[in-house]
């Protein structure tokens, strides 16, 4: 274990599924990590830590979170659940709104819940390799996103309110079910880099470099996709790599 004032580090520490009741009293810690210790369950108690900063609970056997997350205010760095068995999470992470990184991937969420679009500080989200379906129409909430991260999920389309993510830069959409190019990308002037990789692409639409006027690389490969000669010409003209 390493622990100074504000830290507790325990990641990877045989804990036998509970945390040293001793953590609970440390109400002036800003990074407490509880990766790989085996837990199933995370105590109400963590709502007593309240100047948190950074919580890492990734790489457990968590089923669901508590709702005392929503007592963690001041948690502006980084909150890792990634790697754990959660089905859901809790409308109480909608409080958290300084928060910046959000890692929510490797579990077995179907949906994210309204409260993410009042996650307003995120400047980075990851829910890859989940069971999603469709995202929030809140989304678009979301005014500080730069990274959104989905790879490995069962979506078809994104919200319309994804047009409003203006600060957005990278795009995961990699082994998803997309048919079609999101039309709710059209005019996000800040995207970057796209992957679609592993989807089901026929097609792109022409509007594309108009559209994208920042897009610099359009990963296609393992898509049933073929790009028109002009259209292809004109993305690399623009300084667009385009892979297939």
């Amino acid at each position: 274990m390493t622990t100074t004032d504000d830290v507790v580090n325990l990641w990877r520490q045989d804990l036998g599924g509970e945390i040293p009741a001793e953590v609970w009293e440390r109400t002036g810690l800003r990074v407490l990590i509880l990766a790989e210790v085996g837990l199933r369950r995370l105590p109400a108690e963590i709502g007593r830590l309240r100047a948190l900063s950074t919580l890492d609970l990734g790489h457990n056997r968590l089923t669901e979170l508590p709702v005392e997350l929503g007592e963690l205010k001041e948690l502006d760095g980084f909150l890792y659940v990634h790697d754990n068995e959660l089905t859901e999470l809790p409308d109480a992470l909608g409080v958290l709104t300084r928060l910046r990184y959000l890692n929510a991937g490797e579990n077995r969420l179907t949906a994210l819940p309204e409260a993410v679009g009042r996650m307003t500080g995120l400047i980075e989200l990851r829910a890859q390799h989940n069971r999603l379906t469709a995202l929030p129409d809140t989304l678009g909430g979301l005014a500080r996103l730069r990274e959104l991260w989905l790879r490995g999920n069962p979506l078809t389309h994104l919200p319309a309110s994804t047009a409003d993510l203006r600060e957005l830069r990278h795009l995961d959409l990699r082994e998803n079910a997309f048919t079609d190019f999101p039309v709710a990308l059209a005019g996000l002037p800040l995207l970057r880099h796209v992957d679609l990789r592993a989807n089901g692409l026929t097609s792109l639409p022409d509007w594309l470099p108009e559209r994208l006027p920042s897009l610099e690389k359009l990963d296609l490969r393992w898509n049933p996709c073929e790009v028109p000669a002009g259209l292809m010409a004109e993305l690399e003209r623009r300084g667009c790599v385009v892979l297939l």
